[in-house]
């Protein structure tokens, strides 16, 4: 069966930069209509703009943490493709986090970022692709794919916030993947190791150890690129993934298959 995804529509979040931005580019060269969201509104500009309104590419700047927001999103990706097939919530913020500061909020601010968003917008998207589908149909109405991290199942003290929210992530795509398969809407995740991101890009400019670290506890001893998580990603949104529901797939370069504590889980 092919991987193909030529015709439907699929809304990106996180799409400014990095994973979400490689993996929508994919999925416009492969034939879909692509809508991608973030915050940042001149990094989509200058990533998309040329390409924008005249062709199968759109974009949308917004906070995602506003349920209005969510909403005016779904209704402009509507407005330009009549319709949604596939959701990537790609959007996820890390920031450092002490576990014995009682002052430290950066629980509830991931939560607030990394998980609210994307469980709103997939409570959202999900009605939309159960209208345009009909009832009692076999057709698939839809797929939902979650950008998490090998971070859910990792410890590592200064990033117990983000831990925290990539696990309640994986949590949320097993629990809407059982809620969801009757309307035949699959929910999946990609539990990321270290890619380069935006945000590791930073990191690494910051701290020039901290590559040395990571390719040191991966066996495939390097950082991988966002481009090569695009054709995993097409395959979980097409068809041919169609009995592929509530999974969390790794792409970690073998990280998981070690276990030292104090390994960064970025």
């Amino acid at each position: 069966m092919s991987f193909s995804i030529a015709g439907k529509t699929a809304i990106v979040t996180g799409g400014a930069n990095g994973v979400g931005l490689a993996i929508g580019r994919h999925f416009a060269d492969a034939g879909a209509n692509v809508m991608f969201a973030d915050m940042d509104e001149k990094r989509l500009s200058e990533e998309l703009g040329e390409q924008a309104d005249d062709s199968n590419i759109r974009f949308f700047a917004g906070d995602l943490r506003e349920k209005l927001t969510i909403a005016n999103l779904l209704s402009a990706t509507i407005d330009a493709f009549d319709q949604v097939d596939i959701l990537i919530n790609g959007a996820r913020q890390v920031i450092p986090s002490d576990p014995l500061d009682i002052e430290d909020d950066s629980v509830r601010t991931l939560l607030n970022q990394n998980l609210m968003p994307a469980l709103r917008l997939s409570q959202l998207v999900a009605k939309r692709m159960i209208k345009q589908s009909g009832e009692g149909g076999e057709a698939p109405a839809g797929s939902i794919i979650n950008l998490s991290s090998i971070a859910a199942r990792r410890t590592h003290p200064d990033l117990m916030a983000y831990s925290v929210s990539t696990a309640a992530l994986d949590q949320m795509t097993r629990s809407l993947a059982v809620a969801f398969a009757p309307s035949r809407i699959r929910v999946n995740s990609i539990a990321l190791g270290s890619v380069m991101s935006a945000s590791l890009q930073s990191t690494l400019k910051e701290n020039r150890d901290f590559r040395d670290d990571i390719e040191k506890h991966t066996p495939l001893a390097r950082i991988a690129a966002p481009t090569e998580l695009t054709e995993t990603a097409q395959y979980l949104a097409s068809d041919a993934a169609g009995f592929i529901t509530g999974q969390i797939l790794t792409i970690d370069g073998g990280r998981t298959l070690l276990d030292p504590v104090a390994a960064p889980a970025h």
